[in-house]
């Protein structure tokens, strides 16, 4: 990808991605991307980064299905930051506050807790399955509309055969995770896999809910 040989990283490998709310110019949050992240979030068209606690990549909105849909994506003048106009499913930060900046200073230096939460952390876990629904309207709108660059157009591009070696090639690499008893590497590998058998479901014509009818019955 060209756009990565222009970006400047920093020593570590990292740059800081400003996000910004696309309608109410809102920001979100700051956080940290390697070249893995950068490319990750402009090809699947939702935000990921780089932890730098956890040391691994991420995708926002993994665990809650608050995912960030991109909708524009900028490098400053210098190349050194970079700036996301984003979709924000429910809210940004951990805490349940829409934007991670919800605690101003006043003149007096003091603090003040402007914004109040908009979801509770027990939320979380009864909307995970969000981010299936999230990711599938998201593959079927690289189908709908081509986008150059996009991974997932591409794939469509070149068709089932491409798109079944591939998920043969994310399936072998979840058993070789699952061999080396990783758990990281299974899930970053079932998730690979997981993104690939949307793109077969919308090229098939399949929806998620002909999927969980079909677990329902079996159920």
């Amino acid at each position: 990808m060209e756009l990565l040989e222009q970006i400047r990283f920093d020593d570590n490998g990292l740059i800081p991605a400003i996000v910004q709310d696309a309608e109410s110019g809102e920001v979100l949050m700051l956080a940290y991307m390697n070249k893995d992240a950068v490319q990750k979030s402009l090809e699947a068209g939702i935000t990921h980064f780089w932890s730098r606690s956890r040391q691994k990549l991420w995708m926002k909105g993994e665990s809650s299905g608050h995912i960030q849909v991109i909708k524009e994506a900028y490098f400053d003048c210098d190349k050194d930051a970079l700036l996301f106009k984003v979709k924000q499913t429910t809210a940004a930060c951990h805490t349940g506050n829409y934007s991670c900046f919800f605690n101003k200073i006043d003149k007096n230096y003091d603090i003040i807790e402007e914004e109040k939460q908009v979801f509770s952390l027990e939320e979380v876990y009864s909307s995970n399955a969000a981010i299936l629904q999230e990711l599938y309207q998201v593959v079927v709108g690289r189908k709908e509309n081509r986008k150059e660059g996009s991974y997932t157009s591409y794939l469509f591009e070149k068709g089932l055969d491409k798109i079944l070696k591939k998920i043969g090639e994310e399936s072998s690499e979840v058993i070789i995770a699952s061999k080396n008893h990783s758990k990281e590497e299974v899930t970053y590998e079932v998730s690979d896999l997981v993104y690939h058998l949307m793109v077969l479901l919308v090229e098939q014509g399949v929806s998620l809910e002909d999927v969980y009818g079909e677990l329902r019955k079996r159920r």
